[in-house]
């Protein structure tokens, strides 16, 4: 199945010190997200990443000790590219609620219109255990600063420890939704709906 479970973390791009190594581990992300979107979780065999991103299968277990690093850390960088493109477009609303309602639904449209890729980033982030726990920290660590952002969008001098709590709480509703959405539980508008009743009770301006 490609799954191995190991104590160790992936590498970083703060570990990496050569411009081969970062470009490296990029296009071993640049394939695990091509091979998941065209066949979801059970594609991205780690061969077949090596493969595709043209380095031995043990420089790829270096990089990444399973399968499953390997798509939270996809999920991690996926994260990091919403959050840029949030960046740079005022986020709509007048309360707080709102604004954060914009973001999570704005990401969560996002996700769905790659449906396979959502699978396979989605089942890795249910299945992770303990010895992903760095990675897992960074995927929590990008979403909360998303929707802190959404909260206080001039600035983040105002953010108290509550906000980030409630922020933390907010992407945990969030994740448990697309998880709903992605095992065919609930569909896109019911996802939106159970973001939408949260959010409004979790942040009553």
């Amino acid at each position: 199945m490609g799954v191995r479970v190991s104590s160790a973390n992936s590498l970083t791009v703060e570990d990496l010190g050569s411009a081969a190594q970062r470009d490296r581990r990029k296009r071993i992300l640049d394939a695990t997200i091509a091979l998941a979107s065209q066949g979801g979780f059970d594609a991205v065999q780690m061969r077949a990443v090596a493969e595709r991103a043209d380095v031995a299968l043990g420089t790829l277990y270096r990089y990444f000790p399973s399968k499953i690093h390997l798509l939270v850390s996809a999920l991690q960088r996926e994260f990091e590219r919403t959050e840029l493109a949030l960046r740079d477009r005022p986020i709509e609303g007048d309360t707080t609620a709102e604004r954060v309602i914009t973001v999570l639904k704005r990401t969560t449209r996002g996700m769905q219109s790659d449906p396979k890729l959502t699978e396979a980033l989605t089942r890795a982030f249910m299945f992770a255990d303990s010895s992903v726990a760095a990675e897992i920290h960074q995927v929590g660590m990008l979403l909360t600063a998303m929707l802190t952002r959404a909260m206080y969008p001039t600035g983040h001098d105002e953010v108290t420890e509550e906000d980030v709590q409630v922020a933390r709480v907010i992407g945990d509703v969030w994740l448990s939704a697309l998880v709903g959405w992605v095992t065919g539980r609930t569909n896109a508008a019911e996802t939106g709906q159970q973001i939408e009743v949260a959010v409004k009770l979790l942040l009553r301006d």
